[in-house]
């Protein structure tokens, strides 16, 4: 791609941020248009559910670039505007403040929009989830001592924003249809701890349940349960998930399947469309079926990858799916990417919560979970990289180091 040439990046997440900073750093130098779709600069998601949550702090840091590196780097950030439309064989997207932008190459990093649940009092005032800088504000200015606050859905987001109300001094029920949170994603023994340390921090966790709607008027004043109980609430978050924004992709015909279908490279079923991040189901060398990752370090660091294939360099991209949490005490961090059902070995205390829980298959380590554990991801990380069978008495006991076994 020549200096002549144009490329327009959809998304103003971290993806899309990282990903006109990749092509500028790979020597692109035609035009280069960035589509924000909310009126501030690109940020990093994590804080939302932590320590901005909590105590309104720590957005400065999660900004991806100040406002003069997109001017000093000859990018031309539109914030506040979205694509609305995309004509694959013009090479043309509208944008909401009604400009066509031509393109000769596109890249769709349009991330993820909450679950909504379509349910009785769903619209009401007080139903809140969590996606933006304002969505966080809202939740903070809810959680406040005394107040009864529900949260609907026992997952990542669920749990983290459970834990920020308590810690705020609200009185917190989560609400999960499963017998565990977590429970598709970690598998029994791993959830249970979840589970326990919620309890302990006072919070009332209800799982097996199902939500039938939202009771008030005009605010919502409670949540109403399969059987009639409706339970309290001066403010509900909504946390069942997320759902790749795929609708300017599937309205122009690009192929869509749980995110936007794209090769090892990040090339969609168009070769002058790209896409990356939450919304991108891509071919990954170490998984038989393509992946979609929905976190952080994916957002982070596929971009570079991606941005290479646009310019037609090498566009290796081998990570492996990584996340982290934090929760009262708790701090975690997961790599790889297992089954729940997998065998499950336990290094350390899973009382104490101080712990490296490993899942295997066939033998062999396919994922890692450390828990109050530090400065193990790299050693996971290679022993699943290894694809070697493992003595299972030695990875289970702490006084073996890691790398040993890699």
């Amino acid at each position: 791609m020549d200096d002549n040439s144009t490329i327009v990046v959809v998304g103003g997440g971290l993806a899309g941020a990282k990903a006109v900073e990749a092509l500028r750093d790979k020597g692109f130098r035609g035009q280069l248009t960035l589509l924000a779709g909310e009126d501030l600069l690109p940020y990093e998601r994590p804080p939302l559910s932590k320590d901005y949550l909590q105590k309104g702090e720590g957005l400065d840091d999660a900004t991806v670039h100040a406002r003069e590196w997109y001017s000093d780097n000859d990018v031309d950030l539109r914030l506040g505007v979205r694509a609305t439309e995309l004509d694959l064989a013009d090479r043309v997207v509208t944008t909401s403040a009604g400009e066509e932008l031509s393109y000769d190459a596109l890249l769709l990093a349009t991330g993820a929009q909450p679950r909504h649940l379509d349910l009785p009092g769903a619209d009401l005032d007080g139903v809140l989830s969590l996606r933006t800088v304002s969505d966080s504000d809202d939740l903070r200015e809810a959680f406040r001592a005394d107040r009864d606050i529900v949260i609907v859905g026992g997952g990542w987001i669920g749990l983290e924003t459970a834990a920020a109300a308590s810690n705020a001094g609200a009185k917190v029920t989560v609400l999960e249809s499963l017998e565990l949170p977590l429970l598709k994603v970690l598998g029994p023994k791993l959830a249970q701890v979840f589970a326990d340390l919620h309890r302990e921090h006072g919070v009332d966790l209800r799982t097996g349940v199902q939500v039938e709607g939202f009771e008030g008027t005009g605010d919502v004043t409670g949540v109403r349960l399969a059987g009639g109980e409706v339970i309290p609430a001066d403010a509900v978050v909504v946390g069942v998930g997320a759902a790749p924004d795929v609708s300017l992709a599937q309205g122009a015909g690009l192929e869509v399947d749980d995110g936007i279908v794209t090769d090892a490279e990040g090339r969609t079923s168009d070769p002058n469309v790209f896409a990356v991040g939450d919304v991108a189901r891509f071919t990954h060398p170490d998984y038989p079926e393509p992946i979609r990752v929905e976190h952080w370090a994916n957002a982070l660091d596929h971009p570079a990858a991606v941005a290479a294939a646009m310019l037609g360099q090498d566009a290796t991209w081998d990570e492996l799916p990584y996340f982290y949490t934090d929760q009262y005490d708790l701090g975690m961090e997961y790599v790889g990417l297992a089954d729940p059902d997998d065998e499950v070995l336990i290094r350390g205390d899973l009382g104490k919560r101080e712990f490296i829980a490993f899942w295997l298959q066939d033998g062999k380590v396919v994922a890692g979970m450390n828990v109050n554990v530090w400065d193990v991801v790299d050693d996971v990380k290679a022993l699943i990289c290894s694809g070697k069978q493992v003595d299972r008495a030695r990875l289970a006991d702490p006084d073996v180091p890691l790398d040993a076994l890699a």
